[in-house]
């Protein structure tokens, strides 16, 4: 009876397998070469104008121009720092998706070419790249193969990209081709090196805000070994050095233990659907505790400013942020914890607890905020998905593929920052 028993079970899910393929709406199987090239050609002017503008202007600006672009006068040391980070960067999104790519036709899944993602109006010049896979995976070791390949492609590249970058770093004189900075460049000229923290805040020609590039693990240890490494507020204006650092960066979010992301099949594939709901979840909410901890820190004056009319002081004023923060809260965490208002309501509480402490408490504590987690979170809960799908066909995963998924968790621990990009 046992075997009958078996074979049975074996023909339900080949039934199943069969039902799902046959519900599946498949994108047309021939690929559109014109228009992944087409994308791969803006993306890339998308990114070398958009980084032409964090290099060196007083450089670009006294040049004859090339041509103008829109009015604006593209010279050669624009179009140079542009394509040094354009290349740079898209090399990197090139081999993270041929990844995906070879490891799906390998398995014989059909997939896509990679969508490039072109956005002039971002401070990088593109949102990523995609690649479409056109019907399930219903293996889960070829779902790992697919998931992990990518990542690791891509890490190699940034891992290149950065070596490349810090041996190759200029001396510090190289920023005295920014305009303003002057008591950057004084430092400079004096003492030989930067400072160990930020002088232009007394800079009247640098009042404002002023972008800041998040510290990771690897990054810290990699510059150990590298000399005229710049301040983590001063690295965007070095192209491929900015570059491999996004593409660092990049790779975490890709990694993220969470839903259908890369790290989201990995995790699935190592601990099984239970545990990776468990850990996806508690991801999550880490993330919102940042984000809450952001906004309480600089944003509840941000978040006041949504209500037409509100009055600047009072206490009707003081508690209208503080409900916005718990209303969007609650619209995430009703998707992380779906049906459990219970669950929902004391992590809600909890996170908002939390914040008001670190915001009383003050630095370390607040230095763990950013606000852009708002946006992440909102793309996990709403369209990526806390939980990862059931596979249909569930076979352990070998040793090799196990080592490959821990190496690749290490990578997310060492790629991640917990505040990426921030303002000061």
């Amino acid at each position: 009876m046992e075997p009958s028993f078996s074979l049975g079970r074996a023909a339900a899910a080949e039934e199943a397998r069969r039902s799902v393929l046959a519900n599946y709406a498949a994108a047309p199987a021939r690929d559109r070469y014109w228009l992944h090239a087409l994308l791969f050609v803006l993306t890339l002017a998308s990114t070398a104008f958009t980084a032409g503008q964090f290099g060196r202007d007083l450089l670009w600006q006294d040049a004859e121009a090339l041509f103008n672009l829109f009015g604006f006068p593209v010279t050669w040391p624009f179009l140079a720092d542009g394509l040094r980070f354009g290349v740079s960067l898209l090399l990197f999104l090139t081999v993270h998706e041929f990844g995906h790519y070879f490891a799906a036709r390998w398995h014989g899944v059909s997939t896509s070419l990679p969508y490039y993602i072109p956005s002039p109006l971002i401070g990088i010049g593109t949102l990523g790249a995609v690649i479409r896979i056109r019907e399930p995976v219903p293996s889960l070791r070829k779902l790992f193969d697919i998931g992990v390949a990518g990542p690791l492609a891509g890490f190699v590249v940034a891992l290149g990209v950065l070596v490349y970058a810090l041996a190759t770093l200029p001396p510090p004189t190289y920023l005295f081709d920014l305009s303003g900075h002057e008591a950057l460049k004084a430092y400079i000229l004096e003492q030989g090196t930067f400072p160990p923290a930020m002088l232009d805040a007394d800079d009247p020609a640098m009042a404002g805000p002023r972008l800041v590039v998040g510290q990771t693990l690897l990054y810290w240890l990699m510059t150990q070994f590298a000399a005229g490494v710049p301040p983590m507020y001063e690295m965007y204006h070095y192209p491929v050095l900015f570059a491999g650092w996004l593409g660092l960066f990049f790779t975490a979010l890709n990694l993220m233990p969470v839903g259908q992301l890369d790290g989201g099949h990995i995790l699935y594939a190592l601990v099984g659907p239970r545990w990776h709901e468990r850990l996806a979840r508690g991801f999550v909410v880490l993330l919102l505790v940042s984000t809450a901890i952001g906004t309480v820190d600089g944003g509840l004056e941000l978040l006041g400013g949504l209500v037409p009319g509100l009055a600047p002081s009072g206490v009707v004023a003081g508690a209208v942020p503080w409900i916005l923060l718990a209303a969007f809260l609650y619209l995430i965490l009703r998707r992380v914890f779906p049906g459990d208002l219970r669950t929902t309501v004391a992590a809600m509480a909890g996170i908002i607890a939390i914040a008001a402490l670190a915001k009383a408490a003050g630095p370390p504590l607040t230095d763990f905020g950013w606000m852009g987690w708002w946006l992440w979170c909102g793309l996990l809960a709403y369209f990526i998905r806390i939980e990862h799908p059931p596979v249909l066909y569930s076979a352990p995963l070998t040793p090799t593929r196990r080592a490959l998924g821990i190496l690749s968790l290490i990578i997310f621990i060492l790629c991640f920052s917990i505040r990426p990009l921030y303002v000061v």
